[in-house]
């Protein structure tokens, strides 16, 4: 009895988290089934169709972007030696504490008709307004430059743990058949690691569907742009819900390809004896080194300058004191947000392992749908609920008691709290199973025998062994719920304000040098999750080479011959 409850209530927490998903999904269709067509063919004979075309441009340039800049990356920094390798190795991580949108406010900054490149070359060359042409960074090409530059270490991570992994017969044996190391790379390495290109390919795409920042600071419509502007703009919830819907089914159908790619990772050969790097010498090694620097240079060291001379100029902000309220209440809801997260996760996956039935693997897995949601998409489902919620509550209270008791769930910190636990519940989940894992099932058999409950078994055993697990979650959650920024814009109570909102709305006003102290505050604490992968990067590598820094000569790779 005791387990069929347990069971009972894993489901239904499941459920609930996958509430305003559900919702969306229930809305759209209920509508067309409803015959409310009015507003839907308005959406597609106006505006759809740009939203499609410039997000499908968005997705094929992103795509491109993300692939040349991850792959090179990390085939390079994997198979070859060159002056700068072990310190890129780690840093090319560091894009990943910048979050897009600051990267569009900082190079907007820069990049700007009164912006310090644009006014050198002016002061330089004695030219005026029309003088000469400028590509404008507020564009479409300029968001796919944003974020991919930011987006590529997904690819970089991913790929460069595949290319560790990858056997050192193979490369031998290509190298047995006269293939160079540029051939060995592209006949060899690089279809193996095709599974791993495609899934990190794929988590940037979902990033970019999710992006609200960058596209309406640069004027790029998209469906997440026209979501907002449905909504509060023109009033019109039906609208919003059924571009919401949209966007979902895109979102969605991104999740099947990147399980699809998935299931091709067993073709991904490994093995104990890893390939080893090889040597470059003269230009090849500076090529290679400069190749690598480019995207580290432009996708965080000169975003990051750029903020800390915003921050300069508006040295006072850090010691107003409303500037530091302002950080108290982004990190006390991180904090609290993060908390509830990985409670969650710990229920959860803790109750995956102890009743591994189907019903309840696919309702665990279903609540971990929601990191590859949109923001914003969340927002509006769960408002909706809410809002009915609300609307019953102070029915029901007019009635039995004559009081009406206002908004207690919608617009408050409890709404934007539950849209964070389903926003990042994946983050966390993901991070306690793999702690998990690592624990034999034999030690939760002796701890039945032993007469201890399943409760006792957590806190007794698996808490203590999951605590740097748990630490890892805490802070990576804590860290994403810092930077989100559409589900907070939606759902923040009135007059509550975060770092990255207080940067939105500075940038959104043009004052950009007022944006850079909360800006730099968001990426200084989004180095913290960066440290920690890079740390787990250098820890994987050294244990898959078991040989000591053997390293191989580029004439080691030139072609044999009889």
């Amino acid at each position: 009895m005791f387990t069929a409850w347990r069971k009972l209530s894993l489901i239904a927490t499941a459920a609930l988290l996958g509430l305003p998903l559900l919702v969306i999904l229930w809305v759209g269709v209920e509508l067309l089934i409803g015959g409310d067509y009015a507003t839907l063919s308005h959406l597609w004979q106006t505006v759809v169709p740009e939203y499609i075309r410039h997000s499908l441009w968005l997705l094929l340039g992103v795509a491109v972007g993300v692939i040349t800049l991850g792959v090179s990356t990390a085939w390079l920094t994997t198979a070859c030696r060159f002056p700068g390798q072990r310190l890129l190795t780690w840093a090319l991580l560091l894009p990943l504490a910048m979050p897009a949108y600051i990267t569009a406010y900082t190079y907007t900054g820069m990049l700007d008709f009164a912006g310090p490149v644009q006014t050198t070359l002016r002061d330089t060359f004695g030219w005026g307004y029309g003088d000469y042409w400028f590509p404008q960074i507020r564009s479409l090409g300029g968001a796919i430059l944003v974020l991919s530059l930011v987006l590529f270490p997904y690819v970089y991570l991913i790929s460069r743990a595949t290319f560790i992994q990858q056997s050192a017969t193979t490369l031998e044996a290509g190298r047995s058949l006269g293939l160079n190391p540029w051939q060995c790379f592209a006949r060899l390495a690089l279809p193996l690691a095709r599974p791993a290109i495609v899934t990190g390919t794929t988590l940037a795409l979902m990033e970019t569907l999710a992006d609200y920042g960058t596209v309406a600071y640069f004027g790029v419509t998209t469906f997440t742009t026209g979501i907002f502007r449905t909504w509060y703009g023109l009033g019109d919830l039906n609208g919003a819900l059924q571009l919401a819907g949209m966007l979902l089914v895109a979102v969605i159908a991104l999740m099947f390809l990147e399980r699809w790619s998935r299931r091709q990772a067993r073709y991904d050969q490994r093995s104990s004896r890893p390939a080893q790097p090889f040597q470059l010498h003269g230009a090849k090694a500076w090529l290679a080194s400069l190749v690598c620097w480019l995207p580290l240079v432009f996708g965080f060291i000169l975003p990051a300058l750029q903020l800390a001379s915003w921050s300069l100029e508006r040295w006072q902000v850090w010691v107003d004191p409303d500037f530091w309220q302002l950080t108290f209440n982004s990190f006390m809801l991180a904090l609290i947000a993060a908390v509830i997260v990985v409670t969650m996760a710990l229920w959860l996956g803790y109750g995956r392992r102890q009743l591994p039935t189907p019903a309840v693997r696919v309702s665990v897995t279903f609540a971990g749908l929601g990191y590859a949601i949109p923001g914003l998409v969340i927002a509006v489902g769960l408002l909706l609920v809410l809002s009915k919620l609300d609307h019953a509550i102070i029915a029901l209270s007019k009635s039995w008691f004559d009081y009406n008791p206002g908004l207690l769930l919608s617009g408050t910190l409890f709404a934007l709290l539950f849209a964070y636990v389903v926003r990042f519940l994946s983050v966390s989940l993901q991070t306690i199973n793999a702690g998990l894992a690592e624990i034999r099932p034999s030690m939760d058999e002796a701890a039945r025998i032993q007469g201890y409950r399943p409760l006792q078994v957590l806190r007794k055993i698996h808490l203590p062994l999951l605590r740097p697990s748990v630490l890892t979650a805490l802070i990576l959650v804590g860290v994403d719920v810092l930077k989100e920024l559409p589900a907070t814009l939606v759902l923040r109570p009135f007059d509550f304000n975060t770092l990255a909102v207080r940067a939105y709305e500075m940038a959104g006003d043009e004052r950009l040098a007022d944006a850079g102290p909360p800006a730099l505050m968001m990426v200084l604490v989004g180095l913290i999750p960066v440290i920690l992968l890079s740390r787990a990067m250098l820890k994987s590598r050294h244990s898959q080479l078991t040989t000591p820094t053997n390293t191989t000569k580029e004439s080691d790779f030139a072609p044999v011959t009889a």
